[in-house]
């Protein structure tokens, strides 16, 4: 009987197991060890696309344990169901429950127990295997401390280089192909086996490469060409998507913009996750933006409302961590123009001339305006420096030093609230002090209450000023001042990114490839 030459989609596989292209990872020994031992779960987790499922699926065939097979997914509502009543169920044979990390804590409470028990057991007649993100095995072990010694956490991590090359020669081979931008491919793949998969199908599709060849063929694509190529499909998938996570839940189009430098940050972490809280003091920029949607929820909100955005991101607010979890997905976002999907989605601009959009400098007496305008800014997505919430940054600093930069400079714009305890405090004088140059160019905003002795304040009154009337609605005034103070950082953004256009300042380069 003739044989038949493979087929392209089996050998660089989008879906499925791959035959003629798997390829061991670093951690399949350890995992094969674990899966013969009697009574040991089993917890891989990682990014989506390195291939723990592939490599579970081989090493459980490989340890004999495939003739009775349960396959359960946290994302199948049914699945879900009898995840919860597995220890009801036993003898299991061999068991793999796939996302594990959207199963509700008490299903993952349930597993703990189970696993427990199949371990004091030394049980051969159960395996269990549950496959999650990065700090799956974690978030299981919180369940019961005494998990540790009795379940094998295995983490997959990126895959060395070597191995994906590897990956690549085999498919030339079943293929009888040179893939003349396998180097390209390596490197854009960052230790993902599905984007290696990916990019080198597309290669041979564009090269009318559809099977097997007779003759030993070569490939003649640019990878330029290949990626955009792949983009162009993504984009028809993920867009929309992107889209809605990055706007958030409203549009602020002179905000921080903090859901798309989420995604942005993802975009350029190797794990394909990060801790929200911890990016957050990296970018000083972005510090109060980001915190204020995620302590106040917006983000999970944000993540839970859509099932689109659920299909490709996952948000665990416990720990505050923000992961992709579909390979196509995390190779459409880094490879975004950032800077011209920020202008498609709104902003007026995603880089910012200052740390702050504004400063408060007040008399203690004035706290109450102070804290008003400061949670209204940070609702409308805007960066405030507010002495009340630095506290533990200024601590064993040196305050003046700490403090003088950001009325100098660091702010776009100083807010002065002028009331009659203004001229009496040390403190006050000495951030009046730092940025009263700036009063000729426009960049100090007083606000003048009623309550301050007649005359006090003449010289800032004879700028652009509010007149702030203790007597009048205290609400209707800090939202009408919102929408003034909105409308002067809309303003300077607006001019910033005009003159980053004409190559005066700035734009967001997309995210370069990391080794």
């Amino acid at each position: 009987m003739e044989t038949q030459p493979n087929q392209l989609q089996e050998v660089f596989v989008l879906s499925g197991v791959p035959e003629h292209t798997f390829v061991q990872p670093v951690e399949y020994p350890r995992l094969l060890v674990a899966l013969r031992t009697a009574g040991r779960s089993i917890v891989v987790e990682g990014p989506s696309g390195i291939g723990k499922t592939t490599a579970v699926m081989k090493a459980i065939s490989e340890a004999g344990l495939d003739e009775k097979i349960i396959l359960l997914s946290g994302r199948k509502s049914d699945d879900v169901a009898f995840i919860k009543d597995l220890p009801n169920q036993l003898p299991l044979g061999t068991v793999l429950i796939d996302d594990f990390h959207r199963l509700s804590d008490g299903a993952k409470r349930s597993i703990a127990d189970l696993m427990k028990t199949l371990a004091d057991e030394s049980a051969a007649h159960s395996k269990l295997v549950v496959l999650g993100i990065t700090n799956a095995g974690q978030s299981l072990l919180a369940f019961g401390k005494d998990l540790a010694n009795r379940i094998e956490v295995i983490p997959f991590e990126a895959n060395p280089q070597f191995k994906i090359e590897q990956l690549l020669r085999q498919g030339e081979a079943a293929l009888n192909v040179d893939i003349n931008i396998v180097d390209e491919i390596s490197k854009a793949a960052q230790g993902s086996f599905y984007i290696a998969q990916m990019l080198a199908y597309h290669t041979c599709l564009r090269s009318n490469i559809f099977e097997e060849q007779a003759e030993r063929s070569t490939t003649a694509e640019s990878y330029e060409a290949v990626k955009n190529h792949v983009m162009e499909a993504l984009s028809r998938t993920f867009h929309d998507t992107a889209m809605a996570f990055a706007r958030g839940s409203k549009l602020r189009r002179e905000g921080r913009a903090p859901y798309l430098h989420l995604l942005y940050w993802v975009s350029l972490s190797n794990s394909w996750s990060i801790n929200v809280h911890r990016e957050a003091d990296r970018h000083p920029q972005q510090r109060g933006s980001v915190s204020q949607v995620a302590t106040k929820g917006f983000l999970q909100e944000l993540v839970a409302a859509s099932k689109d955005i659920q299909s490709v991101i996952h948000y665990d607010s416990t720990n505050a961590t923000l992961v992709v979890q579909d390979p196509q997905f995390v190779f459409y976002i880094r490879n975004l123009s950032w800077s011209r999907f920020a202008q498609e989605i709104g902003y007026i601009s995603i880089e910012f001339p200052s740390q702050y959009d504004f400063a408060l400098s007040f008399a203690g007496s004035d706290r109450d305006i102070a804290e008003a305008i400061f949670n209204e800014l940070s609702e409308r997505e805007l960066e405030v420096f507010y002495d009340k919430n630095e506290q533990h940054r200024i601590l064993a600093e040196d305050v003046e030093e700490y403090l003088g930069p950001i009325y100098a400079s660091d702010a776009a714009l100083v807010i002065c609230i002028l009331g009659p305890d203004y001229p009496k405090r040390i403190w006050t004088k000495f951030e009046s002090n730092q940025f009263k140059s700036r009063f000729s160019s426009g960049e100090v905003i007083p606000i003048v209450l009623n309550t301050a002795p007649v005359g006090v304040f003449d010289d800032a009154a004879k700028v652009g000023h509010y007149g702030w009337n203790r007597e009048r609605d205290f609400g209707e005034q800090v939202q009408e001042l919102a929408e003034l103070l909105v409308g002067k950082c809309r303003e300077i953004r607006a001019r910033h990114a005009n003159d980053a256009e004409s190559g005066k300042g700035r734009c967001l380069a997309r995210p370069p490839h990391t080794t």
